[in-house]
């Protein structure tokens, strides 16, 4: 496995897909697809590992990535480019152009209009999510939210995502429903944050959700993970327009 296609009923123009750790040139910790350059891995290896991409997913150019902080910024892309904007979610209306962002656990979020003129992605992170990072990008579209079709990818599962009370409160008062995606343990709790994602999109307007529900942490021979590792390497999501 080295590439992940969503099952997600997309336009015919629009290509997305979500890499694994397989198929690259770097050694451990970071083995083997990192495409990363900022988690100590060699430069030559993630330049290597990034070109690798490129074939393996048939892109048509260079994803433009971000500088991703956990915010709620959304940048939108065109062909000329610019110099890594610090955002954590991108949009483009523009042909082969590739929008990216990179994960180890925190949720990629990929999004498209039901008419197949503009494509969205976005790094939800708990705080990105709390925030309003998907809000922010659906707005960012010229369709409605109940004409853009959204993919929740791999990250982080429900038996392994443990938070504390603070991450609960965070999201329970801006939205009381998101108390049922919290399972206690202990003084603990295990947070669903693909539940989480689908009640801010439900509540936006968005009816196409489809998801990928593999979790980062307990796959250890395909995915790179944070939590689990610390340090370690960084898998993308990516979302482009033929």
């Amino acid at each position: 496995m080295s590439l992940i296609i969503p099952d997600w009923p997309a336009p015919s123009r629009v290509r997305a897909c979500s890499t694994s750790r397989h198929g690259g040139v770097s050694t451990a910790p970071w083995a083997s697809l990192n495409l990363g350059s900022h988690v100590g891995d060699k430069p030559a290896d993630v330049a290597c590992n990034r070109q690798r991409l490129i074939e393996l997913a048939s892109l048509p150019a260079m994803p433009q990535w971000l500088e991703q902080v956990h915010k709620t910024d959304v940048v939108r892309l065109a062909h000329s480019g610019q110099d890594t904007p610090q955002a954590d979610a991108c949009i483009t209306s523009e042909t082969g152009v590739v929008c990216a962002v990179m994960t180890a656990d925190c949720l990629p979020v990929l999004f498209c209009s039901a008419d197949g003129s503009e494509v969205a992605a976005a790094h939800a992170g708990w705080r990105g999510l709390c925030d309003g990072v998907l809000e922010n990008t659906l707005a960012q579209f010229r369709a409605s939210p109940d004409q853009v079709h959204v993919w929740l990818g791999p990250a982080i599962g429900p038996d392994a995502f443990e938070v504390g009370e603070e991450v609960r409160s965070a999201f329970v008062t801006k939205d009381a429903r998101a108390a049922v995606a919290f399972r206690p343990v202990g003084s603990k709790f295990y947070a669903n944050i693909w539940l989480l994602a689908h009640q801010r999109l439900q509540a936006a307007g968005v009816r196409s959700v489809s998801t990928e529900t593999r979790c980062t942490v307990s796959e250890h021979e395909n995915f790179f993970s944070f939590r689990r590792d610390g340090v370690t390497g960084r898998m993308a999501t990516l979302i482009w327009l033929l």
